[in-house]
């Protein structure tokens, strides 16, 4: 089984430089296929492309067997779109998502490919050690509620293998399932939500994804691109943006959507009245694009064989 490591990255020098060459080290033991590196570079203002050259002048090196690549962007485009880009140009059959801030512990490998034996296997998400404030928080399993006509996503409890997203930073994906349902939709750049919807939409056709606590990544978060580039307004309005796009395209449920419907002038109201406008920038930026959501909708739903409640009843009373 050959293997595609793809890497998105903007203005990620420092952590280019701190951990491509862990990855490599720990890609290096695998000796079941081929494996390659790639580097999906978002038009970055830093010194990125000249640190994975230097880079990979000497990790070709010090590992033949194994194949450094970057695709570069002449413009910034969205994470969904780089990393769209980066799957595109991949070869292995198995595309394993990685961050820049985010690199696998020696034995990660094996209990992640495992599942794949099913050929009904989307994608496996790994363990993340996420370190946040001096402590480590033990992410890579999501959960979500229906909640006063809203899908409510959360962290989930590590000890069961269900998982409602496998996240866009640290997981495997089937590249051949990928290309089939359209990989991250790019309404959703430059951030967020993606890669949850990608994961309900291959649950709704049906398509398993895996939680795999054995497979174990280290997330070191640092100051990350959408911090340092967005301000705190722009992040907000985003991420609550991006939160209606996801319900009015995959939410087909006649009940969950007469909901959605019933809430939203209070959700309105609410808003304006805490004086969030970054709720109401968001709700008019996703109104903005309602003509492509009705579109990709329309295309997308034809595939569907689970219903909305089928699919979050398991996650029913998780918090």
């Amino acid at each position: 089984m050959n293997l595609s490591i793809v890497i998105p990255n903007y203005n990620g020098e420092n952590l280019l430089k701190k951990n491509l060459s862990k990855v490599a080290d720990v890609l290096s033991l695998y000796k079941n296929g081929e494996v390659e590196i790639i580097v999906a570079d978002d038009c970055s203002t830093d010194d990125s492309i000249k640190i994975f050259k230097e880079l990979n002048i000497k990790l070709k090196t010090q590992y033949p067997d194994m194949s450094f690549r970057i695709l570069e962007s002449e413009r910034n485009l969205g994470f969904s779109s780089n990393v769209n880009k980066g799957v595109t140009g991949a070869k292995g059959e198995i595309v394993i998502l990685l961050n820049t801030d985010v690199y696998p512990k020696k034995n990660f490998l094996t209990p992640l490919l495992a599942h794949f034996s099913d050929s009904n296997v989307f994608a496996v998400g790994c363990m993340d050690e996420s370190i946040e404030q001096g402590k480590v928080i033990l992410r890579g399993r999501g959960v979500g509620q229906w909640k006063r006509g809203l899908l409510i996503h959360s962290r989930g409890e590590v000890d069961k293998e269900n998982t409602l997203w496998i996240a866009g930073g640290s997981g495997a994906f089937r590249r051949s399932t990928w290309e089939k349902i359209g990989g991250f939709n790019e309404l959703y750049n430059p951030f967020y939500w993606e890669d949850i919807d990608l994961s309900y939409r291959a649950l709704k056709n049906g398509y398993k994804i895996i939680f795999e606590s054995k497979s174990v990544v280290i997330h070191e978060h640092e100051k990350g691109a959408i911090k340092s580039t967005y301000s705190d307004f722009k992040i907000s309005s985003t991420a609550y943006r991006n939160q209606f796009i996801f319900i009015w395209k995959n939410i087909t449920d006649s009940s969950m959507k007469l909901s959605h419907l019933l809430w939203f002038p209070y959700h309105i109201f609410s808003a304006l009245l805490r004086g969030d406008l970054a709720f109401v920038k968001g709700i008019l930026d996703a109104f903005i694009l309602l003509p492509k959501i009705i579109k990709y909708s329309s295309i997308e739903r034809k595939f569907f064989v689970l219903k909305d409640n089928q699919l979050l009843a398991p996650f029913k009373g998780e918090k």
